[in-house]
């Protein structure tokens, strides 16, 4: 059996962190900066708990031959992948890391059933682009590619050769194996609103669920920033036959006939509406359930309202750690908990904390207003927090945890944002996990990311605000004037970066296509002016000149 990962640890010396940094030619300037490890925690022997960042362990990375602190996540998934004996399923928004690609193609030849699902946006090789294609990709995509083509490029010649591709594209290695992939347009769809699960299951018993693409940028760390380490993210590797079966059924909704068959693939709305299941694992209780859930069914039965339930049981402290915080009944249950005494502190991400739709700013007392009007049913919290902010990341990486901690006990995590466009719109995991044991797993994680956090309001964001409220008031002060901004009568503006599809599709020259595009840049980087918007693939000046008025970031 080929393992990518097999004779790694000889390329650099073992020991301590810093002495085998030192060891493979690391600069003296880069051990010191090195943080101090900390002793393992004890893992739950059915739930184990990995973070990519993580100071009790370090690996050798694959891909640029450094020793780093974290877990190894995608070594994490291949070893369990190479564990399979009858089947192994994987669903997970993007793939591109060859090492669990080869992998899958290993006990495909052994005779294991092997199958794929990705999102849509996400299902074509990167070596399959032309130089054509590639000059029309927006910035953030082109700079995507050429991580790809760093990846790959194993001789360093600043060309791929077709032996580079073959052994490196994760896409291409699965396709010339013959493992079998679909996408969310198998059900003849154009594409849900995202197919957005990061699990895998194997032999309907070990489930692992995380809420880090398989990629580079997610995992190990962007190439063009040596001291990235990957975006914060989790992986939860967890035996369960009866877990195993309900991750079995998932898949099996969405995978349908598979490729080349009847279109009875099921994705986003298409598919039945289940409950949350709950069961014990060992010592512990774990809930799971599936976005997303319909708008035609009360918000309770929601995903979304599981985790309110959860929220609302804290007695003692909520320890947050989310890439997006924009679900408005989440934070109104939140201040709730708070005036009661409960211990709140939150972390987002720095792309989206400061947004005029985020709950960080709710949380913070704060409003910030796009176009001079505000979020439907904003509130602000009457007793602001202070326990509100970014984490300090390496230089190059997100924030990209999907996680909760209440009373030290109940963990939720998954794929899930914590949003409305999660809940109604798109394939997502969510696990409410109660088990001290976990527990402590995040709580350290949290604890890790809130220490040297910037919290509160920054001077920059709080004069930004200060000069929108100046500018609204001149609005107001001239709203009986022709120098009023001019909008379509009746007409209420399409956020870009809140707008649910059906709302993106009501602006001209959207359809199903472009509003899916505008959704998956956005869930990697808001709109913050004209040029962003302009860098998405088929528009241009042309259309954004038709939504001036019509639109607000």
């Amino acid at each position: 059996m080929t393992v990518l990962y097999d004779n790694l640890l000889g390329l650099c010396c073992a020991g301590l962190l810093a002495i085998a940094l030192a060891g493979c030619g690391q600069a003296k300037q880069d051990v010191q900066k090195v943080p101090q490890s900390l002793p393992p925690l004890p893992q739950d022997p059915l739930l184990q708990v990995y973070f990519n960042q993580s100071l009790t362990s370090s690996y050798a990375e694959p891909y640029r031959q450094q020793i780093r602190p974290g877990d190894d996540l995608e070594k994490l998934v291949a070893e369990a992948v190479a564990s399979a004996r009858s089947t192994v399923d994987v669903a997970v928004q993007e793939f591109r890391l060859p090492g669990i690609a080869r992998q899958m193609v290993d006990r495909a030849r052994s005779g294991i059933k092997v199958r794929l699902i990705v999102e849509h946006l996400y299902a074509r090789p990167w070596s399959d682009y032309t130089a054509q294609e590639l000059a029309k990709l927006p910035e953030r995509e082109r700079s995507r590619y050429s991580e790809f083509v760093q990846l790959a490029d194993t001789n360093k010649d600043g060309k791929l050769s077709a032996e580079e591709i073959k052994q490196n594209d994760a896409l291409v290695i699965l396709k010339d194996a013959g493992i079998p992939v679909i996408d969310d347009t198998a059900d003849g769809s154009k594409g849900s609103g995202l197919m957005h699960h990061k699990f895998v299951v194997i032999d309907s018993k070990t489930v692992i669920v995380t809420s880090a693409n398989f990629t580079t940028s997610d995992i190990h760390g962007d190439f063009k920033t040596p001291a990235s380490r990957g975006n914060a993210n989790n992986l939860l590797k967890i035996e369960s036959p009866q877990l195993g079966q309900i991750f079995n059924q998932e898949f099996n909704i969405m995978w349908g006939d598979g490729p080349g068959g009847k279109p009875d693939s099921k994705f986003g709305l298409k598919k039945p509406f289940r409950a949350a299941q709950k069961m014990k694992i060992g010592s512990a209780t774990v809930a799971v359930q599936f976005s997303p859930t319909s708008a035609t069914l009360p918000w309770e039965k929601s995903v979304n309202s599981l985790i309110d339930k959860n929220l609302g049981s804290a007695k003692k402290s909520v320890n947050l750690a989310l890439f997006v915080f924009s679900a408005q009944r989440l934070s109104n249950t939140l201040e709730i908990e708070a005036r009661r005494g409960v211990a709140v502190r939150a972390l987002i991400d720095s792309n989206f904390i400061y947004r005029s739709y985020s709950e960080g700013l709710d949380m913070m007392g704060a409003t910030l207003m796009q176009d001079c009007s505000l979020e439907a049913d904003n509130r602000p919290w009457r007793k602001p927090l202070t326990s509100v902010g970014v984490p300090v990341l390496p230089k190059g990486d997100r924030l990209h945890h999907k996680f909760g901690v209440i009373d030290g006990n109940t963990v939720i995590a998954g794929s899930h944002n914590w949003s409305e466009a999660a809940n109604r719109g798109n394939d997502e995991t969510l696990l409410a996990i109660e088990s001290p044991t976990v527990a402590a797993h995040f709580e350290r994680e949290f604890d890790r990311l809130y220490e040297g956090a910037i919290l509160g309001i920054p001077h920059r964001i709080k004069k930004r605000m200060d000069a929108k409220k100046k500018e609204c008031e001149s609005v107001q002060a001239a709203s009986k004037s022709a120098k009023a901004k001019p909008q379509i009568p009746g007409k209420k503006l399409v956020n870009l970066n809140a707008a649910t599809q059906q709302e993106l599709e009501t602006l001209p020259g959207v359809g199903p296509k472009l509003a899916e595009r505008i959704i998956a840049a956005r869930e990697k980087q808001p709109f913050e002016s004209w040029e962003d918007v302009e860098r998405l693939q088929g528009v241009g000046r042309k259309t954004t000149d038709k939504w001036r008025n019509l639109v607000a970031f």
